[in-house]
């Protein structure tokens, strides 16, 4: 993966250095879609910042539907950031993702319902 540099003097919080860049290099077809991204704690050891400041990165990447997070793929593009991307997929993408990690919890459907309904207040 092509270099990403942080610089703290510059006024831009880390996370969003690292966010615009990875967006950037998206963009510019260096990071086309299904690229494997490095391990959060990877990249945050490259960078030397916190695993949670790449995490973060990760999230909000990933709640858009920028990257994909499966639990024994990694991390990878899943679009191009500037793509149309209906909500329909985006919302399809996240219930994926909720109903994956609850059926890894061993919860039942009618309580995964319940912890999105009380969410959702």
């Amino acid at each position: 993966m092509t270099r990403i540099l942080v610089d703290p003097d510059n006024g831009v919080p880390p996370w969003r250095q690292v966010r615009d860049q990875l967006v950037r290099l998206m963009r510019s077809g260096e990071l086309p879609v299904g690229t494997p991204l490095p391990t959060i704690r990877q990249l945050a050891n490259d960078l030397g910042l916190s695993a949670g400041t790449v995490a973060r990165v990760y999230r909000e990447l990933e709640s858009t539907g920028i990257l994909h997070t499966a639990r024994r793929k990694g991390t990878v593009v899943a679009t191009i950031p500037g793509d149309p991307v209906d909500t329909s997929t985006a919302l399809t993408n996240a219930a994926k993702q909720f109903t994956d990690h609850a059926k890894a919890l061993g919860m039942t459907l009618d309580e995964a319902i319940a912890a999105v309904t009380q969410t959702w207040k």
